[in-house]
């Protein structure tokens, strides 16, 4: 079965303690300049930041809620940075991690061209920007210790329980089960739908626009259809476009040739007038 996160919002307290062993058991550096006192530090994904925590606060009437996300690649089951990728470099693999094929240590497929950046629904690869051959890198689900039946690193170093690791199906019915018995969690869980479905699973006592997901894309709400499969949509009239218009020009030229040789057959048997 597919591998999966559940995150429960209203246990985390910030510790970023996930972020701490994240950077530890995949050897990424602490830039100097990516780190400061605030409570959203570093800010944003990158090619050296697999995950990150940021805060909200949020105002429910007289109440006033301070809410940690943490936030890292979502492993879609139908990832757009695998469809996007004309080398293939992304693979989703049954365990349900998204990495670099076979085992991320061959990047050489990478050629840099950002296509992936810009499929990815939820804005997750980074780009290695002070390289001189660089990747597109991203959380890859820890996925070395996954083969060995370990859970991932930030997982294991989460003190509150806020991170369950474990089966998806297991997981989601794990979320509705809280959901349903606690009436404080919003009624959704994020992740089991959105873009075709994701490996890492949340619920909050908080709604999900107001903690940075996103929940709408053009004023409507987020599709629960892949990203592929929408925009195979399209591509698969690929073919039939292109035989057909091939067709449609092939037809055109013929005809267009057929009445240069009526005109030069006219002029050429034209009588002469003598006079």
């Amino acid at each position: 079965m597919s591998k999966g996160v559940l995150v429960d919002v209203t246990r985390c307290i910030g510790c970023r303690s996930c972020q701490v062993s994240c950077k530890s058991w995949n050897d990424l550096p602490a830039k100097l300049g990516e780190f400061s006192n605030n409570w959203d530090s570093p800010g944003k994904l990158s090619a050296d930041t697999w995950t990150n925590v940021n805060y909200y606060i949020i105002e429910e009437g007289d109440q006033l809620k301070w809410r940690f996300v943490k936030k890292q690649c979502m492993h879609c089951n139908e990832p757009a940075c695998e469809s996007a990728c004309f080398t293939h470099s992304f693979v989703k693999t049954k365990e349900g991690a998204v990495i670099y094929k076979p085992t991320d240590a061959n990047k050489d497929y990478c050629v840099g061209c950002r296509y992936c950046m810009i499929a990815c629904p939820f804005g997750v690869p980074g780009f290695q920007w002070d390289k001189a051959f660089p990747y597109v890198l991203k959380c890859r689900f820890c996925y070395d210790r996954m083969q060995e039946g370990i859970e991932p690193a930030c997982v294991t170093s989460c003190p509150t329980q806020t991170l369950t690791y474990g089966d998806r199906e297991e997981l989601l019915a794990l979320a509705w089960s809280m959901i349903n018995n606690d009436p404080r969690y919003v009624k959704h869980v994020y992740g089991e739908k959105e873009y075709g479905g994701t490996s890492w699973l949340y619920i909050s006592d908080v709604p999900f626009d107001k903690l940075g997901f996103r929940t709408e894309a053009y004023g409507q709400p987020v599709t629960q259809r892949s990203i592929p499969s929408l925009t195979w949509d399209v591509l698969k009239w690929t073919p039939y476009i292109f035989f057909g218009w091939g067709a449609v020009l092939t037809i055109m030229r013929a005809y267009t040739k057929r009445r240069a040789e009526v005109h030069d057959e006219s002029e050429l048997y034209e009588p002469v007038d003598n006079k």
